[in-house]
């Protein structure tokens, strides 16, 4: 029997989102510890300290507060959370930047036009603990490895989402060469201006969260440029999930997360036996087949995020990335 395919400890950032029971105070409380997955060279997201919550017991007090009264978030999330995980993601940033003690939100998804065409949106405008405004880039990524594909076996074009449309390359590339760029246009400084933001003394950060998911059993490189930090998980063909599940400890159950909530772990309520996750699987993939991620979770806590995509994944790869100028 090969050694079981769980991690030996659960990290800060699965472990003190379990302790709150609404959903998007969960993945808040993931956002706060989730670490960016690649290396740029812009700032990463803010740190617990730039936003006024590195001190664990204020910061537990603050998601127990935002726990107790989760209608706060309404307002910036919506009475409803958008299916779309990255328009989840977004308004997520939204309410920690305007209710984290050490930030003020200024302005959100601003639209750049021009000779009215729309060339893009500056996702998120902060002030910071000085006053400062901030311009943020902010994506929720989750990104399967493939052993064979364009360029050496560190090319980012190998990662891919699990829906074929996009990899870590083409997203890297589009960040760097046209969504940062887009704040230095002049049709942007004059939206910012007219916003009360001074543009000249704008700073930029560029926060790329998610996870990296490696083909399992098999080892691959990490890609250039993710972080050693990086959060990680595996994924597998459906053919394989029996071996996967014969070689788990005893008593291990799984649970399905379902967008948008691919943040933070369910509640204690999703969890089934392997069982039935054969079940489930087995009606998945006799019918629409999409790539679905599990936790599963063993008795004494070993633990790890996979997703179990089709026998065929991946039907497509995505287009190279185009470096573009605005």
């Amino acid at each position: 029997m090969m050694q079981t395919p769980l991690d030996a400890a659960m990290p800060t950032l699965e472990a003190e989102g379990a302790s709150f029971d609404h959903p998007w105070v969960r993945d808040l409380a993931w956002l706060l510890h989730a670490p960016d997955i690649i290396d740029s060279d812009y700032p990463g997201r803010p740190t617990l300290e730039e936003l006024g919550l590195e001190d664990a017991s204020c910061r537990k007090a603050w998601l127990h507060a935002l726990d107790a009264e989760p209608q706060r978030l309404i307002s910036y999330i919506g009475a409803t959370p958008p299916r779309r995980l990255g328009h989840y993601h977004e308004r997520l940033w939204h309410a920690l930047l305007d209710l984290a003690p050490a930030t003020r939100l200024l302005a959100t998804n601003v639209a750049i036009q021009e000779a009215g065409r729309t060339l893009g949106e500056l996702d998120v405008i902060y002030a910071d603990r000085q006053g400062q405004p901030v311009h943020l880039e902010v994506a929720i990524k989750y990104y399967l490895g493939l052993s064979e594909g364009p360029g050496d076996e560190r090319h980012p074009a190998r990662w891919i989402g699990p829906g074929c449309a996009d990899s870590l390359a083409r997203k890297h590339a589009h960040t760097g060469h046209h969504q940062l760029p887009l704040a230095h246009h002049p049709r942007s400084m004059a939206c910012l201006n007219a916003l009360a933001i001074d543009p000249r003394s704008l700073r930029q950060r560029a926060a790329m969260l998610g996870m990296l998911f490696y083909p399992w059993p098999i080892t691959i490189a990490a890609p250039h440029p993710a972080r050693t930090t990086a959060t990680h998980g595996n994924w597998l063909p459906w053919q394989n999930w029996p071996i996967l599940r014969d070689n788990l400890p005893t008593g291990t159950l799984g649970a399905p997360l379902h967008k948008p909530h691919w943040l933070a772990l369910p509640g204690g309520e999703s969890y089934r036996s392997l069982e039935s996750v054969d079940a489930e699987l087995e009606t998945h993939f006799t019918g629409s087949g999409a790539p679905q991620q599990y936790h599963l979770q063993a008795p004494d806590g070993t633990q790890r995020r996979f997703f179990i995509v089709p026998d065929d994944w991946p039907r497509s790869l995505p287009l190279p990335p185009i470096t573009s100028t605005i």
